[in-house]
């Protein structure tokens, strides 16, 4: 009887971003066939600590099911979540955690070569159970390779950096990166007396300790972060597992739609503008403003003069106990626009604007030529999607390691003008510094809006370049990954 094909087996964190990045990912490996090598993906499923995720992970699993594809779906036990964590990363990172008893039995009883346990970076100490099972494991980095390289570095800066990053002398050195403004380090990191922090460090520390990392980025979207860890920068003294950027890796559906299904409105409305001249306002899956946000935005976007397109969501919905989702998942609402918008606000923007109150398609309105700019919360598949499609941005960061994505958009990459937040004030931006920004992305006569423009035109080409079958690096990349996961299948220690 032959063998059967070696299992990647995936462990994501829940979230969208997290899992269907690492799945599709995974999934490019199993398409590519490389050399004739064949995989099988299993996607061990842990139950989500709230009901709108678990409803969300279980609509991915029936998508996936369906595809036709070798997937298969191993549902974890379920675990009771930490009661005592006070911070999201922390809550992730434990109640990830306490899945490992479950995820060594999973991955013990597969009866076949297992090529790799893909572990989500929340998931990264579970390599002590790929290395007591004697099979390879690889940390799946869903966000940037600054972030990596960042977070490989964290143990050291932990021991050189003895203050609050806030109270640096200047600026952070980060490998591979300009120097780094402590107002744009990211969340986890920025209080180290936060849980958070430690995990983070911790997390930092165990990368190291994995057969590889696949990452979904390129060597030409982020030379400087993937050359300081190629180079030994990141950890002086030890070398760091071989990083696979096989990127952009994107979801984008199939691009020919049914000529009689009719567009989606945003996409009907946005058919009678003209070419580049609309700005898209979208903040992500989680992202919202209080009502006092909400008017300096209409006030920026009636001043600017622009045409615009405005994803606005409502505010979480209220929970019986009164506090929010312990994986910082608060998914919007759809928004009431009387409540939210200022008197006559859509009246006097009327023709040149819509705002759009509920769940919009990113990836379609981002294809459309009358799309000239995106004001974004800077998330990294966001942005991929934006440079994908050679739109430059404004980044508007909220959470988690999105004020580090800002500074290497504007800073390293060049792909977007700055917007200046109040951290301070929960993110806060005054109208008129949104509508500078507005004004710079869009403008004809800007100098910062012409170069970054320029530069994500260039940045459309690189990302379509680097995973084209003729010699891009991240299909290149993904042919070292497929020989490294091939050569490196091992059947589980019982």
């Amino acid at each position: 009887m032959a063998t059967p094909a070696p299992a990647l087996v995936l462990l994501p964190e829940w979230g969208s971003g997290h899992l269907m990045s690492m799945l599709e990912s995974c999934k490019r490996v199993l398409l590519a066939g490389v050399g004739g090598r064949e995989f099988s993906i299993t996607l061990l499923v842990m139950r989500p600590p709230t009901d709108q995720a678990t409803s969300e992970v279980e609509a991915h699993v029936r998508r996936e099911a369906a595809s036709g594809l070798d997937i298969r779906f191993h549902r974890l036990p379920a675990v009771d979540p930490p009661a005592d964590a006070v911070g999201v990363e922390e809550f992730i990172a434990r109640y990830i955690h306490l899945h490992a008893p479950h995820v060594r039995d999973a991955v013990a009883g597969m009866g076949r070569p297992v090529a790799a346990l893909v572990l989500d970076m929340f998931a990264a100490p579970m390599v002590d159970v790929a290395h007591d099972l004697g099979v390879p494991s690889y940390v799946f980095m869903s966000s940037t390779g600054a972030m990596l390289t960042l977070m490989l570095h964290l143990p050291v800066l932990h021991d050189r950096v003895t203050v609050e990053f806030d109270e640096v002398d200047g600026e952070v050195d980060v490998p591979g990166l300009p120097p780094v403004p402590p107002a744009s380090m990211p969340c986890p990191v920025v209080d180290k007396k936060s849980p958070n922090y430690t995990w983070f460090v911790r997390l930092g520390d165990r990368f190291m300790d994995a057969t590889g990392i696949i990452a979904n980025t390129a060597d030409e979207l982020e030379p400087g972060p993937l050359a300081a860890i190629a180079d030994g920068r990141c950890v002086p003294g030890r070398t760091a597992p071989p990083v696979y950027p096989i990127g952009p890796v994107l979801s984008l559906g199939n691009a020919k739609k049914d000529s009689s299904e009719p567009p989606h409105e945003c996409i009907a409305w946005l058919d009678g503008q003209p070419p580049a001249s609309v700005v898209f306002l979208c903040f992500g899956s989680m992202g919202w403003f209080e009502a006092a946000q909400v008017v300096e935005i209409t006030a920026a976007l009636e001043r600017s003069g622009h045409r615009f397109l405005w994803v606005l969501r409502g505010p979480p919905a209220a929970t019986e106990s009164g506090a929010g989702a312990p994986d910082g998942s608060e998914h919007p609402t759809d928004a009431n626009l009387d409540e939210l918008l200022p008197e006559g606000f859509l009246e006097r923007t009327k023709g040149r604007g819509m705002v759009w109150p509920t769940w919009a398609p990113q990836k379609e309105i981002l294809a459309h030529a009358a799309v000239g700019g995106f004001v974004t919360h800077g998330g990294w598949n966001s942005v991929l999607e934006s440079l994908w499609h050679g739109v430059p941005m404004a980044p508007w960061p909220l959470y988690a390691e999105q004020h580090l994505n800002a500074f290497e958009l504007v800073r390293d990459m060049g792909v977007a003008v700055p917007l200046k937040v109040d951290r301070e004030r929960d993110n806060f931006v005054e109208a008129a510094e949104l509508e500078r920004a507005v004004r710079s992305l869009m403008d004809d006569a800007s100098e910062e809006g012409r170069k970054a423009r320029g530069k994500a035109a260039e940045m459309k080409a690189v990302c379509r370049n680097a995973v084209a079958c003729d010699g891009g690096s991240s299909h290149a990349a993904l042919q070292r990954l497929s020989e490294a996961l091939h050569q490196g299948a091992a059947l589980p220690k019982k």
